[in-house]
């Protein structure tokens, strides 16, 4: 008999949600319930259950399923520092999802993939642009209100399921899957867990998609931290917290990290570990199925872990209404909401108030009167680019086009390419060398050079660039796009000419005996050399039409999918390829030079900064890209706000695998040098005053909350935006403490002379740090300088509070060293090992160290004892790493011991490492 679906409990929106996950769960046989552990979930028909799949691209529009609106880039929405218009733009993806679900169901799921809260710790990330912040809690707010946009308010219903990305400490493109980042306890509890913590604490994101890399030797898709950190934050209310793995990453457990012997094994290890659903094979489940049966049968997991992912896997899929049809508050959703005028001014606005005012001698906003003759000037100038992760916009407003200007030029080359035997044409609509007369349009390209000795050629015939179908080289693209990049070149030089590498294929161009150029040759020697014919200097040529206009507005910046994306980081900070030279040629053609630069990350432009009256910023910014570009040109105030450190080149920068922010002076957080832009910076187009900076109390306790307000005058003739900035420092501390942290923020608009008073809520717990020697969080007994102003290195007033913490007592030799938990090394990093605490530290170099501040070692201490491996030589040191009195010396192997000689007090203590490749996991001390 056919059970009423009324009486059904997994049907029934008045149960328990975990007394609904229990009841379907028990009713899927283990064949079903291991079906679910891929991405594309298969249906049950004996339940009347759909199939259901993770992982649609939702980081600032929907991706890759056809026309959406889109919204700028995810540090570009950051720089708005404006929560509830971040919220409102998730809700208008989150909408636009739905409604291609409804269309689509099989095609479109409802588990989206964002948004992405990797710290954007080293600006030559090639993902940067995905990223919120350097800053942990900025980076979580925000993250925060864009998630809360895509799951909508319902207490019960998921508009969509929200998955964090990508978790953990992932800031490089370079081995993403081989390299290891050393997360040291401070870094990775004070730095790395802040950024995904709000979005799960609060219900927003209901996943959180484990990354490519290692960290401390570790595959973070067999990481403890998914049981026992991830999930430990996920309120009860809220059901439970789904992991995804990344797109093969599971499979690289037992093949490029080497972490398990099979690919079973690799499986069934991210299993056990908290990965609950894994992203492999496509759209075939059935090796995945056949992995997981086959660990079952090997023992390798239980039927319990299984039961524990679809658990998890389930709760999402309930919330999302999928057995309740009719209780589903977005079940109406339909294709008008996409590309709505709705969302087509939100998109404005968004864009609009992402715009960073770098630097403004008065020249902006423009006086029409001044400036009747405007010259649009730079590669930018008139495209609106895509990354990866964009949306397929309805329409594209570029800058040129804004502004209405009859005055353009690129600032490109133009060049006609002679071989052996005739031309370069696209005759054909492909490349091929024939013999021509003249400079027939056919013969003509345009060089785009994005940088990094890689450029486009863009056929003037039809204006689309040389891409590759696998055979020839046809001019039938837009621009460089796709997963693989096919359209771009390096000019490689041969002889007494030139050849042409194709990136993509990392072969040479050859013209076979028909004369069709393909990418088919391996070695320099055996490339059609050409010699490449500059009929028009773009430089030369824009800087011409610079000098004849009242004013150049010079459109710079990169191209998203090339020199710096996802795979791909950047080697430096400089502006892409010719742009400098551009740069520099415009302004001294015509001093009048307005820089709107648009990119993905940070650039070194101090020249700039120091020559030119103006310089706007802006991520890539979408649909409406250019048009709030004009906006702000001609008015509008520019809203946005620096969420990272802007250097003056990369030298200020550490080594881009290493982040240790605290060892190595990193972010804004560290950072002791003079930024070329610090963190929050953005000026408006008029003044502030701050005044009178009071405490609600100048001493607190640690549970305490202050209050801390201040005045804000507008002292200029015109209205504007502040974003009012609280910062904190610790004066005193046992450890390194940064030189300043945001603590709060807060956006004001003021008229001409009106004044407003700002408070701001401090509570004093916010002020822990972790503290190493008891693997706790603490708050010290300290002073701390409470500032706030308009950025991280502009602060306007300052006032102290004094805080009634703990002072942290002396380590005790006798309860243990574990090497992980020191204060300082040098030439170490951190690796996986079996025995607690399932880390170590690792010598790299000879004579390398690890120090420990303040060990107690009274009490008669005879013996030390330690747990390692590798055999190298160990010493002891007090006080000093190279000179100090050594303690004891034993060798690096499990259950080594050595006699000490009397010694008493408290001291620094150092570990040296005599030789490389040597492990210590714990000392011990009797």
């Amino acid at each position: 008999m056919t059970e009423s679906p009324s009486r059904v409990v997994f049907r029934d929106p008045r149960q328990k949600l975990a007394t609904r996950v229990s009841d379907l769960l028990d009713r899927l046989s283990l064949p079903e319930k291991i079906a679910l552990l891929h991405q594309h979930q298969a249906p049950v028909p004996a339940l009347d259950m759909a199939g259901f799949r993770t992982g649609t691209e939702a980081l600032h529009g929907v991706a890759w399923l056809g026309t959406a609106t889109t919204f700028p880039q995810v540090v570009g929405l950051a720089s708005s520092w404006d929560p509830d218009l971040i919220r409102r733009v998730g809700a208008a993806v989150g909408d636009e999802v739905r409604a291609m679900h409804h269309a689509d169901p099989a095609k479109v799921g409802l588990n989206v993939w964002a948004p992405v809260v990797n710290l954007l710790r080293d600006p030559r990330w090639g993902r940067n642009e995905e990223g919120w912040s350097e800053d942990p809690s900025l980076t979580g707010e925000l993250s925060t209100a864009y998630a809360n946009g895509l799951r909508g308010d319902h207490p019960q219903w998921l508009r969509t399921a929200p998955t964090l990305k990508h978790f953990l400490a992932y800031n490089n493109e370079t081995d993403r899957c081989l390299t290891s980042s050393t997360l040291p306890p401070r870094v990775l509890h004070e730095y790395e867990l802040p950024a995904f913590r709000p979005a799960i604490a609060s219900g927003a994101a209901v996943a959180v998609m484990a990354s490519y890399n290692l960290i401390n030797g570790r595959p973070t898709h067999v990481s403890p931290l998914i049981n026992e950190v991830l999930r430990g934050w996920a309120p009860a209310s809220s059901g439970e917290l789904m992991v995804v793995g990344d797109a093969m990453a599971v499979h690289n457990i037992a093949g490029d990290q080497d972490w398990e012997d099979d690919h079973v094994a690799g499986f069934a290890a991210a299993l056990r570990a908290g990965v609950d659903c894994v992203t492999e094979d496509g759209d075939d489940p059935a090796p995945t199925i056949a992995r997981f049966t086959s660990a079952l049968d090997r023992g390798l997991i239980t039927e319990s872990d299984v039961d524990a992912a679809v658990r998890h896997i389930l709760s999402v899929r309930i919330r999302l209404g999928e057995f309740n049809p009719d209780e589903d508050p977005w079940r109406a959703t339909g294709p008008e909401v996409i590309d709505c005028a709705a969302h087509r001014d939100l998109a404005r606005e968004a864009a609009r108030s992402s715009i960073v005012l770098l630097g403004n001698d008065g020249i902006l906003p423009l006086d029409p009167a001044t400036t009747s003759r405007i010259a649009v000037i730079g590669p930018l100038g008139d495209a609106v680019f895509e990354d990866w992760y964009s949306g397929t916009p309805p329409y594209r407003r570029s800058l040129r086009a804004a502004l209405g200007t009859a005055l353009f030029h690129e600032g490109v080359d133009r060049v006609l390419l002679r071989g052996a035997g005739g031309t370069l044409t696209t005759e054909g609509g492909f490349l091929q060398i024939k013999t021509v007369s003249g400079t027939p349009t056919a013969a003509l390209f345009d060089v785009l050079d994005w940088g990094q000795e890689t450029i486009s050629l863009r056929a003037v015939d039809n204006g689309l660039c040389v891409g590759f179908d696998g055979d020839r080289l046809p001019n039938d693209q837009p621009g460089p796009n796709g997963w693989e990049v096919k359209e771009t070149f390096t000019f490689v030089p041969a002889g007494d000419g030139t050849a042409l590498r194709h990136v993509q294929t990392a072969r040479f161009l050859l013209a076979g005996p028909d004369g069709v150029v393909r990418p088919t040759a391996e070695r320099l020697e055996d490339a059609t050399v050409f010699t490449v014919d500059v009929l028009i200097d773009g430089v030369a040529a824009a800087a011409e039409l610079a000098a004849s206009a009242d004013l150049v507005v010079l459109a710079l910046g990169n191209h998203p999918m090339v020199c710096g994306r996802e795979t791909i980081d950047r080697r430096d900070l400089d502006l892409p390829g010719t742009q400098d030279a551009l740069l520099r040629a415009v302004r001294a053609a015509n001093p009048r030079t307005v820089l709107v630069l648009t990119s993905s990350y940070p650039y070194a432009i101090g020249w700039a900064k120091d020559h030119l009256p103006a310089v706007l910023w802006s991520a890539h910014l979408g649909q409406e890209h250019g048009a709030a570009l004009a906006d702000v040109l001609l008015g509008a105030e520019p809203a946005g706000r620096l969420t990272q450190t802007w250097y003056t080149d990369d030298s200020e920068l550490p080594d881009l695998l290493d982040y240790d922010i605290i060892a190595t002076d990193a972010t804004y957080l560290y950072y002791r040098g003079t930024p070329l832009f610090p963190f929050g910076h953005g000026l408006s187009y008029t003044r502030f005053r701050y005044d009178d900076l009071r405490l609600s109390a100048d001493t607190a306790d640690a549970d305490g909350l202050v209050t801390v307000s201040v005045d804000v005058v507008n002292t200029g003739d015109r209205s504007g935006d502040e974003v009012v900035q609280l910062y904190t420092r610790q004066q005193r501390s046992r450890v390194k403490q940064p030189l300043r942290r945001l603590r709060a923020h807060q956006r004001v608009r003021l008229a001409p002379g009106e004044r407003t008073r700002v408070s701001f809520s401090l509570n004093v717990a916010d002020l822990a740090f972790w503290d190493v020697t008891r693997s706790r969080w603490v708050i010290e007994k300290a002073a701390h300088t409470i500032a706030v102003g308009s950025s991280s290195t502009d602060l306007r007033q300052t006032a102290t509070l004094r805080v009634r913490g703990e002072e942290i007592p002396p380590r005790t030799a006798r309860s243990g060293l574990r090497s992980i938990d020191n204060d300082a090394y040098a030439g170490t990093t951190h690796v996986a090992v079996t025995d607690e605490p399932g880390e170590a530290l690792r010598s790299v170099v000879a004579d390398a160290w690890a120090a420990f501040h303040d060990v107690d070692l009274n009490g008669g201490l005879q013996q030390v004892s330690v747990l390692g491996s590798g055999g190298g030589p160990l010493t002891l040191r007090l006080s000093d790493p190279l000179s100090g009195p050594v303690l004891a010396t034993l060798p690096a192997t499990a259950g080594a011991t050595a006699t000490i000689g009397p010694v008493s007090g408290v001291h620094d203590l150092f570990l040296v490492f005599e030789d490389p490749d040597t492990t210590v996991t714990t000392l011990s001390f009797t």
